[in-house]
């Protein structure tokens, strides 16, 4: 699994500090004044780099591995977040872990205390990679709705060529923010945003929460009316999988501007762990509830896609539908995978994805 945060030297900060690691002063990149630090050696495991006048002590086994990357250093801290990987399209940076949902399936379980570290991730964006597209997430994300609104602001006028993924329970928006809304624009902002079932009940018995239904259908109602980009998450589970053809009519009925409607499968971690028994379904043995939604989607022009589901998991009329979905640093093949052509465009399995008890029909394709 790809590391998210490095071993470092521990170095006397009184703040956060947010670096970008360099081999060289003489990078094609986004100009980084007082952010870049220069490689200076690298021996036995361990690479040393000059951070205008601070030496860091970073473990890895090649300085080329993390060259670009963008680091965040906290006071008394013997690890550094790697916020942004340079050679990776799975960037997302974690701004709560507060969330006022409790979803069966949360592969983030939320935590009562909170940080904001949005002041630094606002740097971090500035000196990104050229072209980046960032994901936000939490817990819940529009639990700090006025620092997340002048962080994408911020973003969006002062580096134009960067894209965003925001996640969120779609709990919180009210019409006064559709100003802001507006003015992000949906070239520069996704929202993703979960709708479990067309059924009121069965959606807030999913997410824990009495009337987030109610909710989500009217502040996805303003985001349409707003212009914003939408793409709506349904995560598959025997409670609501017999409903899915009949949330497919209510999404192409109510929404029907939406960018994109992700079916996706259930993560094997937090929350969705604990439940892994009684709400993961195997749609390797039965994929007809899933094809009869995106029979629908299709039938009314509704853009659908599968995430989290391996190719080879899928019926072969609908593997166009699979999308890579699954973050490089928490991907992995199986061994029945080393001789499949289709990897390039596979989405493979959670690293976490259990021996047995997950998908029961693999094979190379």
């Amino acid at each position: 699994m790809i590391p998210l945060r490095l071993a470092v030297s521990t170095i006397p900060l009184a703040k956060p500090l947010v670096i970008r690691l360099c081999r060289d002063a003489g990078r094609d990149a986004p100009s980084a004044e007082g952010h870049d630090a220069i490689l200076q050696s690298w021996a036995d495991g361990v690479a040393e780099y000059d951070a205008g006048g601070i030496s860091v002590a970073v473990r890895t086994p090649d300085p080329n591995l993390i060259d670009g990357d963008i680091l965040l250093l906290l006071p008394g801290g013997r690890a550094a977040h790697r916020l942004l990987r340079a050679g990776s399209r799975h960037n997302t940076l974690l701004v709560t872990e507060r969330c006022d949902q409790r979803c069966v399936m949360c592969s983030q379980p939320p935590k009562d205390y909170d940080f904001d570290l949005l002041d630094s991730f606002a740097e971090a964006v500035r000196i990104a990679p050229l072209g980046h597209y960032i994901g936000i997430t939490g817990g819940e994300p529009l639990l700090m709705k006025a620092r997340l609104f002048q962080f994408l602001t911020r973003a969006t006028d002062e580096r134009p060529d960067l894209r965003f993924h925001v996640l969120t329970n779609g709990q919180h928006f009210t019409a006064q923010d559709m100003e802001v809304i507006e003015a992000l624009g949906p070239e520069r902002v996704l929202w993703g945003i979960p709708l479990y079932s067309a059924d009121e009940a069965l959606h807030d018995q999913i997410v824990g929460k009495a009337g987030a239904f109610a909710a989500l259908t009217t502040n996805l109602a303003r985001l349409t009316r707003a212009g914003a980009a939408i793409e709506l998450r349904t995560v598959v589970m025997r409670s609501n999988i017999d409903g899915l053809g009949r949330l497919g009519h209510f999404i192409a009925t109510r929404l029907p501007a939406l960018d994109v409607w992700a079916i996706m499968q259930m993560e094997r971690i937090g929350f969705g762990r604990m439940n892994w028994e009684r709400e993961f379904c195997d749609t390797s043995r039965d994929f007809q509830p899933v094809a009869r939604a995106l029979g629908i989607a299709a039938a009314r022009g509704l853009p659908a896609s599968l995430y989290n589901f391996p190719i080879c998991t899928v019926p072969d009329i609908w593997q166009r539908y699979c999308a890579n979905s699954i973050s490089d640093w928490k991907r992995k093949f199986l061994s029945a995978c080393a001789d499949c052509a289709r990897q390039v465009d596979c989405c493979g399995f959670f690293e976490w994805s259990p021996a047995d008890g997950g998908f029961q029909r693999i094979a190379a394709t």
